[in-house]
Formats: structure tokens, C-alpha cells, sequence
């Protein structure tokens, strides 16, 4: 029967695959802009403000590790039970990563807010803006149980192929949060005007108000009745699987962003020019994440497509549509960066009056534009390992080529060799060849569907 369901978008695989990138692509448009009205207002409150919410924003990313390494357990759990028609276990599932985002959720708040004196030591505050840091801290701590149950649920529905959903969550949190960055941080549409705590609880109220509609449009499709909660034997086989997803998920987003703040200190440490360095790569990095939405649209469907042909017993098709995704994701975001790079110097220009800092920026984005082919094959296999279970090899390839290829080499060419950040970026462009041709290739002749919840003859999902 799994069969018949899983014809119709083989028969139209590239329709299929449009169908579900495009919600998700618009999803990571509207994330992008929340953003950016974040850095407006607090830019425009006061520049302490600004510094303030760029610390912490990054700190968030740390605590929402484990909330996205479930989110993509979720994906391959569900999306693999779902192509198997196993919908009891797909409800179940939805129960265990609810319980597991709000448990989780609840207990980083709980730890972390007696904690926050500790943490803003680490962060290495300094003293003019320790109230305001400490502010946006404790209510980001706050924020952490409605976050996690916002993140959750967005993969629960992407596993479930209704990629609508998460888009108009996403629709609403951007609206709240503008609205209420506008109103409660500078005092427009007459509400009441609180600086920089406004901007705080904007975050606060958009999340929320997102995870509350992601709740309502579960229950109201009957996934929050008792059925969906399973009793503890079956959650004790469950869990297994789900942690051996998520695990490997977490430490790699661990081990990548590690990595970018040791690539950021050995740009700082250049004995040249290095803040026009860092400030051309803060420029360059915020041009480059346009030409990375589509690449996580990509990758999610990706996620979602694979998860699902795994559990319907075809992995032959599963991996087709892996090619499939690569050739489309490939060819349509190069062209795009192509026609890009046509306004990269007006661009610059518009976020630097610098002449140095912009020549930095034009130069790191020559590099990463030049590595946007090796870098969306990536990040889309990345995506198929994810829906197959195979978060182990993401791990070890992407780890490995950061820490063991991209930093080394950035230091030798940076600081020894050429002298200057151009090498840095060179070794950006270097680690991303390797790192993609070494995903291809065991995309192309290992047995990755090994890693599949379904187990079958000669280890492949059959």
C-alpha cells in the first residue's frame, strides 16, 4: 500500500520536490527578516543595545543545540514512519518529541537562570553594557520552553509533508515581532516605549504566540489526545533511535559553530589590517545568508523526502530523488549567485562608507560566491543524512573538515603564507571542495541507508 502512495510523487518527483521547498524557502525568508528587525531597532535604540542583542543572539544558538538536534531525530523518525504507513507510531512519535520539548525546554530555563550571573562572566560582558546583557539574557532564558516547543513542532509538521504550517507560524512570529519591535522598543503605534526591554519581549511574545498556533493546529488534527502518548515501554524502545539521531546532529552543530569562532579569532589576530578583516566578513556573511535560504529550503525537503521513501522500503527511489534535489538545488542557486555577484560592489556599499572594509568584504565573497556549488552540496546531502538517520557521517565528514582542513589551513595561509585574511578565505573555499566531494562520494557508493530506523536484509532498507 506504501507503495501507491509514494507513486504519485515519483511520477511528478520535481513538482513534488517544489511543492515542498517553496513553503519552506519563503519559512527561512521570514526568519531572515526577524533578524533584521531586531538589529534595526536595537541600532537605532542605541549602539550598547545593538552590541548587546548580537552577544546574545549567538549565546541562544548554544541553547537551542538540543532543541534542533531533536527537531531533526523528529524528521527522521517521523517522515521514515509515515512512508511506512505506521500511523500509530507517527502519533506517538509526535507525543514523545512534544513531551521531550517541553521537559527539555523547561529544564535549560530551569538551570540556566540561576546560572546567568555565571554566564555573563563567560561571555566576557563588559561592565557598560552588563545591565542590558543581563536583561536580554533572563528573558531569552525564559523564552527557551516556548522556543523549544516552537522548533519541535515545526519539524513535526515538515516530517508530516505539511510544510504550510510552519510557514504560517513563521508569518505570524515576524509579524509580532516587528510590530512589537516598532511599538514596545521605539514607542510606535502608540504603545508604550521601553527601550530596549521592548525588544526583548517582542522575542518573547512572537515565539510564543507561534508555538501556541503550532499546539492548536496539532490538537485540532487530533495529535494531543491520549493516544499519542505512549505508555513508558514503548517510549524506553523509542528513544534509542531518536537519540541516535539527535546526538550526533547536536555535537556537529556544536563542532561547526565552535569552529566559526576560532576562524573569527584567527581573522582578529591577523597582524594586518584585522578589523577591516572582521568587518568586511561581518558584511560578506550577511550577504551570503540570501543565497543560503534557498540552500535550507533545499535541505529540509531533502530531509523530509528521503525520511520518507526510506520507510516506504525504496531506497533506490530515495536516493534518486537525493540526485534530484542536488541537480535543482545545484544548478538554480549558482545561477542565482551568478546574477548576485553582479551587485555585490553596489551592496557593499550600502552597508560600508569604509573603502578598506569594503574591499574585504568584495574579497571574502569572491571566495564563498566561487564555493556556492560546493557549498549547496553540502548542505543538501547534509540534508538527505539527516532524513536517513546517517547524522553520524554529517558529524564526522563536516567536523572533520572544519577543525582537521578549514582552520589549520586558514592560519598557515592567513598568518604564515600570504599574510593577509585573503588566505582565510581561501582556506573556507578549500575546506568546503573537500568536505563536499567526501558527503558525495558516500552519498554515491556507501550504504548510508543503513542508518534508517527500518532494518532489513544486507543492512539496506528494502
Amino acid at each position: 500500500m506504501h507503495r501507491n502512495l509514494t507513486a504519485d510523487m515519483s511520477r511528478a518527483p520535481y513538482r513534488t520536490i517544489w511543492k515542498l521547498a517553496w513553503p519552506q524557502l519563503l519559512m527561512m525568508l521570514f526568519h531572515f527578516l526577524i533578524g533584521m528587525a531586531d538589529v534595526w531597532v536595537a541600532g537605532y535604540i542605541d549602539r550598547e543595545v545593538q552590541a548587546s542583542l548580537g552577544i546574545i543572539s549567538q549565546s541562544l544558538f548554544f541553547l537551542l543545540v538540543v532543541a534542533m538536534a531533536v527537531a531533526n531525530g523528529a524528521v527522521a523518525a517521523i517522515s521514515q514512519s509515515l512512508g511506512a504507513e505506521l500511523h500509530m507510531r507517527v502519533k506517538r512519535y509526535v507525543g514523545l518529541c512534544l513531551i521531550l520539548a517541553v521537559l527539555l525546554g523547561g529544564a535549560f530555563m530551569v538551570i540556566g537562570l540561576p546560572l546567568k550571573q555565571m554566564l555573563l562572566a563567560a561571555l566576557q560582558v563588559p561592565v557598560k553594557m552588563r545591565p542590558i546583557t543581563q536583561y536580554f539574557l533572563e528573558v531569552y532564558l525564559l523564552l527557551l520552553l516556548p522556543y523549544y516547543v516552537l522548533l519541535i513542532t515545526n519539524a513535526i509538521f515538515r516530517a508530516r509533508k505539511q510544510v504550510m504550517y510552519p510557514l504560517y507560524s513563521m508569518i505570524l512570529v515576524t509579524t509580532m515581532n516587528t510590530v512589537l519591535d516598532l511599538g514596545l522598543g521605539l514607542g510606535w503605534f502608540g504603545m508604550p516605549n521601553i527601550g530596549f526591554k521592548g525588544l526583548a519581549w517582542a522575542t518573547y511574545g512572537s515565539v510564543a504566540a507561534g508555538a501556541a498556533l503550532n499546539l492548536a493546529v496539532l490538537a485540532r488534527q487530533g495529535l494531543l489526545k491520549r493516544e499519542s502518548f505512549a505508555p513508558w515501554r514503548w517510549a524506553k524502545r523509542a528513544l534509542p533511535y531518536l537519540a541516535k539521531v539527535a546526538w550526533p546532529s547536536g555535537l556537529m552543530q556544536i563542532v561547526w559553530q565552535s569552529g566559526y569562532l576560532v576562524l573569527y579569532a584567527i581573522t582578529a589576530s591577523l597582524p594586518w589590517n584585522p578589523v577591516d578583516a572582521l568587518a568586511g566578513m561581518a558584511i560578506g556573511l550577511r550577504i551570503e545568508a540570501l543565497l543560503f535560504l534557498p540552500a535550507f529550503a533545499f535541505n529540509m525537503t531533502a530531509s523530509i523526502l528521503i525520511g520518507h521513501y526510506l520507510g516506504a522500503r525504496q531506497p533506490e527511489e530515495a536516493k534518486q530523488f537525493g540526485f534530484r534535489i542536488l541537480r535543482i538545488g545545484v544548478i538554480s542557486i549558482t545561477l542565482f549567485a551568478f546574477v548576485v555577484w553582479q551587485f555585490i560592489g553596489p551592496w557593499v556599499d550600502l552597508l560600508t562608507r569604509d573603502a578598506a572594509v569594503a574591499a574585504q568584504a568584495v574579497c571574502y565573497l569572491k571566495w564563498n560566491v566561487l564555493a556556492i556549488p560546493f557549498t549547496l552540496t553540502s548542505m543538501i546531502l547534509a540534508g538527505v543524512f539527516n532524513g536517513a538517520g546517517a547524522t553520524m557521517l554529517n558529524m564526522l565528514i563536516m567536523g572533520a573538515a572544519t577543525w582537521g582542513i578549514r582552520l589549520p589551513l586558514a592560519y598557515g595561509l592567513g598568518h604564515m603564507a600570504m599574510h593577509n585574511a585573503e588566505g582565510i578565505w581561501i582556506a573556507m573555499f578549500a575546506s568546503q571542495v573537500v568536505q563536499s566531494s567526501t558527503l558525495l562520494y558516500y552519498f554515491t557508493f556507501k550504504n548510508w541507508q543503513r542508518f534508517a530506523m527500518v532494518k532489513t536484509r544486507n543492512g539496506h532498507a528494502r
